[in-house]
């Protein structure tokens, strides 16, 4: 059985375990409309799990746009996830009415019909305007706020949340706590002082934090950073092995962003190799692709798969 395959019916293993009489496990295996869901009760559990069984899963970069999908859009969401189990990385802007809603950019020009500064229009303004794909095509797909991928995502996938320029984390904080999302969400941060920031906020969730050497984990430590809720960003060049395997054996699992030049190589094997190198999740324009030559290339007899999944 197939990696992608495999860590879906992870997923539903867990559901239908959660739903039997005092957590007694319950065989049961994904349809196809199930097949794609990636969604473990125990976010630290499921990672943790993933190491230990040299596991990786695949982060769609801004939700996995495709031509007539546009970035960011609970639409491309659907889309990617109806062909491959992967994470979801969005972005975090902020309108002006303070409403929270998904945009990478500063400015409407690039993703949407509208123009100027996405801070100066309300939601209602924004959300009147239409979403643009990667090759400029309008689409019929609005920006959504954060509060409705929150939503969306409950039982479907788990999202990495960047928080863009003057958007304050104690608000993106509230509406996470406010959705009861706190299991299925990454804080990305960006420095360790943010990382520090964000944990004293919500000792609850999960962190992506830039790591250069496996001693950068000391000094998170003793900023007071349960090490248990940290996931390693190690950059987008080159895979360092020594590095991944130095954080696997003090516990921490390995991000890696192949979405900035790793994947324009070509060639099968791609994504295995970068996996082989010690990383536990992939960021990457391609997900598809991506889970694609994982699923190729595993072999995998899917019992670790199932166990990460189950509570821990």
């Amino acid at each position: 059985m197939k990696r992608a395959l495999l860590i879906a019916a992870a997923a539903l293993a867990l559901a239908a375990c959660e739903a039997e009489p005092g957590g007694a496990r319950m065989e049961a295996w994904p349809s196809a409309d199930a097949a794609q869901t990636l969604a473990p009760a125990n976010l630290p559990g499921f990672f943790d799990c993933l190491r230990e069984n040299s596991q990786a899963v695949v982060v769609a970069h801004r939700g996995g746009p495709a031509p007539g999908f546009a970035e960011n859009a609970i639409e491309t969401f659907e889309h990617t996830l109806a062909q491959a189990p992967a994470l979801l990385e969005i972005d975090i802007a902020q309108t002006r009415d303070g409403v929270l809603v998904l945009m990478h950019d500063d400015t409407l020009d690039r993703t949407t019909t509208g123009a100027g500064e996405v801070r100066a229009l309300t939601l209602a303004q924004l959300q009147a305007l239409r979403l643009r794909d990667e090759n400029g095509r309008t689409l019929e797909a609005r920006a959504p706020s954060f509060r409705e991928a929150l939503d969306w995502a409950a039982g479907r996938a788990i999202l990495e949340l960047d928080v863009k320029r003057g958007v304050s984390y104690e608000d993106v904080i509230a509406e996470v706590r406010a959705a009861g999302a706190e299991n299925r969400v990454i804080f990305i941060t960006y420095s360790d002082d943010a990382a520090a920031r964000v944990h004293r906020l919500a000792p609850e969730l999960m962190l992506s934090v830039s790591i250069d050497d496996a001693r950068d984990l000391d000094a998170l430590a003793r900023r007071g950073i349960n090490l248990t809720r940290v996931l390693a960003w190690t950059g987008t060049d080159e895979p360092n092995s020594e590095l991944n395997i130095a954080l696997g054996q003090r516990g921490v699992e390995v991000l890696f962003g192949a979405q900035s030049g790793f994947e324009t190589r070509a060639g099968p094997g791609l994504y295995a190799a970068l996996a082989e190198t010690g990383v536990q999740l992939i960021v990457s324009k391609q997900a598809v692709q991506a889970v694609r030559d994982l699923d190729a290339h595993d072999g995998v007899d899917g019992l670790a798969a199932l166990q990460c999944a189950a509570p821990r």
